[in-house]
């Protein structure tokens, strides 16, 4: 009778140990499984009621032009007191993915959408459930369309590198409408931007997210891939304004949506989505030089849109916890509403395209403020801090402290797009630790196990030799 060797009995109780750890691991996940809630459309915080009628862009997330189901795409339409009023999907057109919308002054709603390889522009009216009108360009993934001069369209044109000419032609445009045609293009490549920078610039170069008409002649653009927000005269075709450079990421870091506005005495101002340092800030022009007079933190999670508003309050979009949020200068929420998956923008409806409200200097509010008074339905947006918030903060203060928290923030940023949507930070580093134990354990068991069919091997060949 072969009785058990100690080698096999050290491999079952190292087996064991694995089993109890990934257990252990995975345990806390499994109840947020089972008790899991889904975050539909629903409101946060109100302590009070919004001014009319929030109109929100939600992105979705889709793979190869496939809906999913957890993820949808869609624009809300969100009452004063975070009632909905109605829901449009876009399917007609075959959207798959939403940006920008612009409230028009007859009420009806200018839209940017995507599908594959092609960008949709509808004019839809929320009173009659129905498209007014809806064009495709072939302008891939563009993420903001504006209306101006009457009926011309301004386009922020990105992903639209040539093959055939090896260039990249990333760049603002003007599409007359009733010309069926370009009237004016403005091309990064020609205007000082250098393919070293920015993005790859055989794919998403500039990554151009945003333009808005802030004068006569006068459009805001935001490169994002180049961490600045700039402003182009279109006779003369020179920037006028530039906030931030390349990887200057303490200033902007791949920023959305920046909102123009000018104090009593005329001060050019910048309101930026500073999304990828989940922030927002606020940036004054003085004797030629930028100032930030206004920095919001708290628990954001690449935030893309921040417009204020009349009240002096800020609208912002807080794309990673799928919310929208009215912000004092101080921090408070005062309104919000949850909308998975992924929220891109937001506007009052009877304001207009942002219309613009008192900077924070006129406000008096100069400083930092702290987000507060959430009702944080999303996990990790409350006072438990993230698993990334925690990585951060551990090594902080580190020699590796600038790398560590460079991969935290990708972590944050990445992962809520492939995690199952019933998973929180915290839950999704559990289950990938524990699926990395055990292909760790397997793979070393594997060679073990390979080296010791090896070791018998070359044993019977010796065996076999001394006796031939």
């Amino acid at each position: 009778m072969n009785m058990p060797s100690e080698r096999s009995y050290r491999s079952w109780a190292i087996r064991g140990v694995i089993l109890v750890v990934v257990i252990g691991l995975l345990a806390p996940t499994a109840v947020s499984a089972f008790t899991y809630e889904p975050t539909t459309l629903q409101p946060g915080t109100i302590e009070r009621p919004a001014n009319g009628t929030t109109v929100i862009s939600v992105q979705g997330f889709k793979i190869a032009g496939q809906e999913s189901g957890k993820k949808p795409a869609r624009l809300v339409g969100v009452g004063p007191k975070g009632n909905v009023e109605w829901v449009y999907n876009g399917r007609e057109n075959g959207i798959v993915w939403f940006y920008d919308v612009d409230p028009l002054e007859n009420g009806s709603l200018l839209i940017t959408g995507t599908k594959p390889g092609e960008t949709v522009v509808t004019v839809w009216d929320p009173q009659t459930q129905r498209a007014e009108w809806s064009r495709t360009f072939d302008w891939e993934d563009t993420h903001d369309v504006d209306l101006v001069n009457g009926d011309q369209l301004l386009v922020a044109n990105m992903r639209n590198y040539n093959e055939s000419t090896g260039k990249n032609n990333d760049r603002l445009l003007l599409y007359d409408l009733s010309k069926d045609d370009v009237v004016w293009e403005w091309k990064f490549r020609k205007n000082g931007y250098n393919r070293s920078g920015g993005g790859k610039y055989t794919d998403d170069w500039t990554h151009v997210n945003d333009v808005d008409k802030i004068g006569q002649g006068r459009y805001l653009a935001s490169p994002r891939n180049y961490d600045q927000v700039i402003a182009v005269n279109r006779s003369t075709k020179n920037v006028t304004m530039r906030l931030g450079s390349d990887e200057n990421w303490d200033t902007m870091y791949e920023q959305h949506n920046p909102q123009y506005l000018e104090s009593k005495n005329g001060t050019e101002t910048l309101l930026v989505a500073d999304s990828e340092n989940d922030r927002i800030v606020e940036y004054a022009k003085t004797n030629g030089n930028w100032t930030r007079t206004w920095l919001l933190r708290g628990s954001f999670n690449w935030p893309r849109d921040a417009d204020r508003l009349p009240n002096g309050n800020t609208l912002v979009t807080d794309t990673l916890n799928h919310r929208v949020m009215e912000v004092t200068p101080n921090g408070e929420v005062i309104w919000e509403f949850y909308a998975p998956w992924g929220t891109y923008e937001a506007e009052r409806m009877r304001l207009g395209d942002e219309p613009g409200g008192p900077t924070i200097r006129d406000q008096n509010s100069t400083g930092t403020a702290t987000l507060t008074e959430s009702i944080a339905l999303t996990p990790g947006t409350g006072d438990r801090s993230t698993f990334a918030e925690w990585v951060t903060n551990t090594f902080a203060g580190t020699p590796i402290d600038s790398e560590v928290a460079w991969l935290a923030d990708r972590w944050a940023h990445i992962t809520p797009w492939i995690r199952p949507v019933w998973m929180g930070s915290w839950d999704f580093a559990r289950t990938v630790l524990a699926g990395g134990v055990v292909l760790g354990w397997l793979t070393v068991d594997a060679i073990c196990h390979r080296t010791q069919i090896i070791h018998r091997l070359r044993t019977v060949g010796t065996r076999v030799g001394s006796r031939i």
